[in-house]
């Protein structure tokens, strides 16, 4: 049995419904893939409280408050040397700022080997042949706008 490890993530979208992801570079088995802001809960920590520190850490803003959860899923992967069983919650988020920029932060995405960061439509995001984790990330978004609306 795999070790369990859980984690938050947020699904931010920008005033025209653009998404950020950060792309990991990793080998296998994750591979280079590009996903939400967010990690690991710190021990004791709940979901909502994990995933806006995360996302405090990824792009520096406090200014974020968490709309709802979208998704909760469970994913084999590689961290820290080792396969775990990663138990997530994604929450949906909103800036009002069109593709903010990320400033101050290099150091940490250089800790946490976030090689690359940027806004996504949702019609990239259908048509890329990258690797968008969670896999039906538009169609995730879509339905959250819809049920927002």
């Amino acid at each position: 049995m795999l070790p369990e490890r859980l984690a938050a993530r947020v699904v931010l979208l920008d005033p025209d419904h653009r998404v950020l992801l950060m792309r990991y570079d990793d080998g296998p088995p994750n591979r280079s893939h590009w996903t939400t802001p967010g990690g690991g809960l710190n021990e004791g920590e709940d979901f909502r409280a994990g995933a806006l520190r995360e996302l405090a850490e990824e792009t520096g803003w406090t200014d974020i408050p968490l709309l709802g959860e979208v998704l909760r899923r469970s994913l084999t992967m590689e961290y820290a040397g080792r396969l775990v069983r990663q138990r997530e919650r994604l929450y949906l988020a909103r800036t009002d700022q069109p593709r903010r920029e990320i400033r101050g932060v290099e150091e940490m995405h250089a800790t946490d080997h976030i090689a690359a960061w940027r806004w996504w439509t949702l019609d990239e995001l259908d048509t890329t042949a990258e690797r968008v984790w969670p896999v039906g990330l538009a169609g995730l978004v879509r339905e959250a706008l819809a049920a927002k609306s």
